[in-house]
């Protein structure tokens, strides 16, 4: 008891710490995603109102510089200076606007006339309408004059330097790129230039370079680009308060994930142990199925299938424990279980109905286990019935080892059992296969049946599965019907079709079959569409019963 104990303990914790280790990384890696996605949305906004901003200043600064050159006064008159500073307090974007002469300037609003003209610096741009682009318009005597300025006709103007700094968000940067259209170069004119290489781009584009995310923007008109960009670590620091709730979000999960993943593996491993003693212990239900002739409703048969619930009082479903079953090589037990009830249940029904016909699922290791034939004849010798009244079924992955299902097929069907493929066209059966092993009959799988009235692309295979049924001479058992609309489309299909589902009955336990039957029997029988009423057993649909599986 204290060694399953510190097993527990030991898978728990050791559970728990993967869990909280790949919680905490998935959380961080999540949030790092969300992040530099909202860093990118984020720099195409800003880039967006960065280009805004950078072509209503060229806009202005060239309707400024349309009407210095305009100018109806003398050069550098008072009149002149005036009318400059009526233009330059009408601007937003300008810091100061000026009059040149041969590269020199003469007179400005914010300087007046000067005394000496001053010569200005080499243009680091010329625009293709011929505008000179100063980067550093800073003359000696011009202290507060120093920004981009433009000069055109003999007239100049200077950039506020404050159009871009008020647009700037913290941990974000941007350049902007203006191209010179002699010299056919392009060049960063303003903006973080310590953190721009590579960010001097001249096309819309968004994108990664190197540890940096990047936006650009441009307006062709005026040659301008604007590329607003941040690097993924100061992304990543500016939200680090998110990231950090998503870790630890991410940790909590994995400790929840921890708990479930430990608990799963103890009940897979202890589950196991409850099986071995409920087969030995002979403590799996048997529920029944009615298989009935769809034409007129009439039972003639009957699927068994296996139920189990475990020693904590949980149900099981069948698709778990049968599978647990063959991976641990006892499924053959469960199956020696479902025929020994089954014969035992319907020894008296089988005896007074020779037509009726009972069905029982079989594994792919049954197929191969030489034990299985033998346990079925001594099966039938004990109940003394006669091998036709039970019909063995295999479900279409059993087929996969084709010589041993053949040999076991041909084996049965000599002592005189039918065989039917289960959950037919879900699996490996081909026409081939139907063709050598010689079954009896397919039973369509429910999928397919849900298609019918549906533009599923099951529903224009049905027909053609129906057809090759009937070229082969195979009956045909339809799964999982459950409305009138379903049976009346197999019922118009003109052949013997049998059925089972939910507008028929649910599995129930023997006694409740038998009543039932005894009511389906006392009824006469059908012979037409019509009505479609009185369903037998119940319209409701229970999850864990619809498993189908033995």
């Amino acid at each position: 008891m204290m060694y399953l104990l510190k097993k527990r303990l030991w898978v728990t914790v050791t559970a728990m710490l993967i869990s909280v280790a790949c919680g905490i990384g998935l959380g961080y890696l999540t949030s790092s995603a969300i992040s530099v996605h909202g860093a990118m949305a984020r720099l195409q906004q800003y880039a967006v109102r960065l280009l805004d901003n950078d072509v209503a200043s060229s806009r202005e600064a060239r309707t400024v510089l349309s009407a210095l050159n305009s100018s109806p006064y003398p050069h550098c008159s008072e009149a002149e200076l005036q009318y400059f500073r009526d233009l330059l307090y009408k601007a937003d974007y300008l810091k100061d606007v000026g009059s040149i002469r041969g590269d020199k300037i003469d007179c400005s609003a914010n300087m007046g006339r000067l005394a000496e003209s001053l010569q200005l610096p080499e243009p680091k741009f010329i625009q293709h309408d011929g505008i000179k682009v100063y980067q550093n318009l800073a003359p000696p005597a011009l202290e507060g004059t120093r920004g981009i300025g433009l000069e055109q006709g003999g007239s100049y103007v200077v950039f506020n330097g404050y159009n871009f700094t008020r647009l700037r968000i913290p941990s974000m940067h941007f350049i902007s790129t203006e191209s010179d259209l002699p010299n056919k170069q392009l060049g960063p004119l303003v903006g973080d230039g310590s953190h721009a290489q590579g960010m001097v781009l001249t096309e819309d584009h968004d994108g990664r370079t190197g540890s940096n995310l990047y936006a650009t923007r441009c307006y062709l008109a005026y040659s301008d680009c604007v590329t607003a960009y941040v690097s993924i670590p100061e992304s990543l620091q500016a939200d680090r308060s998110s990231i950090g709730g998503f870790v630890f979000l991410g940790g909590l999960v994995g400790v929840f994930l921890g708990l479930l993943s430990s608990d799963a593996y103890l009940r897979s491993r202890s589950m196991e142990r409850q099986l071995r003693r409920a087969i030995r212990k002979d403590e799996l239900q048997m529920v029944y199925q009615p298989i009935v002739e769809l034409a007129s409703e009439r039972i003639v048969g009957a699927e068994t299938l296996a139920r189990w619930t475990d020693e904590e009082g949980v149900a099981v479903g069948p698709d778990v424990f049968i599978r647990l079953a063959e991976e641990r090589g006892i499924v053959g037990l469960i199956t020696r279980l479902v025929v020994q009830h089954a014969l035992k249940d319907f020894a008296e029904t089988l005896r007074k109905l020779p037509d009726f016909r009972i069905s029982v699922n079989v594994a792919a290791a049954d197929l191969a286990d030489p034990e299985f034939l033998p346990m079925l004849d001594q099966a039938l010798k004990d109940a003394h019935i006669d091998a036709s009244s039970l019909t063995i079924e295999i479900t279409e992955s059993s087929t996969a080892h084709h010589d041993v299902a053949i040999e076991t097929i041909l084996a049965l069907r000599q002592r005189g059992h039918s065989v039917h493929i289960d959950d037919f066209g879900t699996g490996f059966s081909s026409l081939s296969y139907l063709h050598d092993m010689a079954v009896d009959a397919i039973k369509i799988d429910r999928s397919f049946t849900k298609s019918v009235g549906t533009d599923a692309a099951n529903a224009a295979i049905l027909p053609k599965i129906l057809s090759m049924a009937e070229a082969l001479s195979l009956r045909v058992v339809v799964e999982g019907i459950e409305t009138e609309n379903q049976a009346a489309f197999f019922v118009a299909n003109g052949q013997q079709i049998l059925g089972q589902g939910w507008l028929y009955g649910r599995p129930v336990p023997i006694e409740e079959f038998r009543n039932r039957l005894a009511e389906n029997e006392s009824k006469p029988p059908r012979t037409a569409l019509s009505g479609w009423q009185g369903r037998l057993f119940g319209e409701e649909e229970d999850p864990l019963i619809s498993a189908g599986t033995a």
